[in-house]
C-alpha cells in the first residue's frame, strides 16, 4: 500500500490546477481580504480573532478543503472511466487500502495549502502566534481532513467523470459556506446556523480559530469530525467496492 500511497501523491502533485486552486488560490484570496480589512479589529464576536488572524485560518482551512475534495473525488471518477480500477483489481490490494491511501494522499496534498497560508499571513500581515500555537493549529487542521477526503472518494465512486467535478465544486462551496469561511456563521439565517454547527466543514475551521485564539478546541469538534468520518469513510469504501463490481 506504501507504493500506491507514493503514487497517489506524486500523480496529484504533478497536476498544474492542484497547485493553482489548492494553494494559489487561498494565498490571494488571503491576501485580497486581509487588505480590504485594514483596520485590524474583531472580526468574529464568537472568536475574538481580528481580521488577518481569522482570515489565516479561513483561507487556510478554504485550501485545505478544496484540496482534499478535488484530489479524490474528480480523479476517481475518471479512473473508473478510464478502466483504471479494473487494474487495481488484479492486484493484491484490498478495497479498504485503495481508499485508505487516496485519503492519505489528499491529506498529505492538503498540509501545503495551510502552511502556505500561514507563511504569508506572517510575512505579509505579521500575524504572531507562538511556536506550540503554529505547530498544534497546523496539526489538529491537517488530521481534520480526513473527511473531505472520504467524502471526495465517496464522489467519486458514486457518480460519473462528468458530473463529479460540478458536484465537487458544489460541496466544496457549500461547505466553506456552512464553515464560516467566507463569511461569520453568526450572520447566517437562524436555521442555517443550526445546521452549520453539525457540518464537518464548521468545527474543521473552529479547531483552527480556537487554536489560534490561544483556547483548547472544544470536544465537540472532535467527536463531530469523527463521527463525519467514520459515516463517510464507510459509505466510501461500500460505494468503492461497488464501482470496481461495475466496471
Amino acid at each position: 500500500m506504501l507504493r500506491y500511497l507514493l503514487l497517489e501523491i506524486r500523480r496529484t502533485a504533478r497536476d498544474r490546477r492542484f497547485v493553482f486552486f489548492t494553494v494559489a488560490l487561498p494565498v490571494g484570496f488571503y491576501l485580497l481580504w486581509s487588505n480590504i480589512f485594514t483596520k485590524g479589529g474583531d472580526l468574529d464576536s464568537d472568536t475574538g480573532l481580528d481580521a488577518k488572524t481569522y482570515l489565516l485560518v479561513s483561507m487556510a482551512a478554504f485550501g485545505a478543503l478544496g484540496a482534499s475534495l478535488t484530489t479524490t473525488g474528480a480523479r476517481l471518477a475518471a479512473e473508473r472511466q478510464s478502466g483504471w480500477l479494473r487494474q487495481l483489481q488484479v492486484t493484491p490490494l484490498r478495497p479498504w487500502a485503495v481508499i485508505t491511501a487516496k485519503v492519505l494522499a489528499s491529506m498529505c496534498l492538503a498540509l501545503p495549502a495551510i502552511v502556505m497560508v500561514g507563511l504569508v499571513a506572517v510575512l505579509t500581515k505579521h500575524v504572531h502566534l507562538s511556536a506550540g500555537e503554529w505547530a498544534a493549529m497546523i496539526g489538529a487542521m491537517w488530521i481534520g481532513t480526513l473527511p473531505f477526503a472520504a467524502l471526495g472518494t465517496l464522489i467519486g465512486s458514486v457518480v460519473g467523470a462528468d458530473a463529479a467535478q460540478p458536484l465537487t465544486v458544489l460541496c466544496y462551496m457549500g461547505l466553506a459556506v456552512l464553515g464560516g469561511m467566507w463569511m461569520s456563521v453568526s450572520i447566517l439565517p437562524r436555521t442555517m446556523r443550526a445546521i452549520a454547527h453539525w457540518t464537518p466543514s464548521n468545527r474543521f475551521a473552529d479547531l483552527g480559530w480556537s487554536i489560534a485564539a490561544g483556547h483548547t478546541p472544544p470536544a465537540s469538534d472532535a467527536l463531530i469530525l469523527a463521527g463525519w468520518t467514520v459515516v463517510l469513510g464507510g459509505l466510501a469504501t461500500v460505494a468503492y467496492r461497488r464501482a470496481t463490481v461495475r466496471s
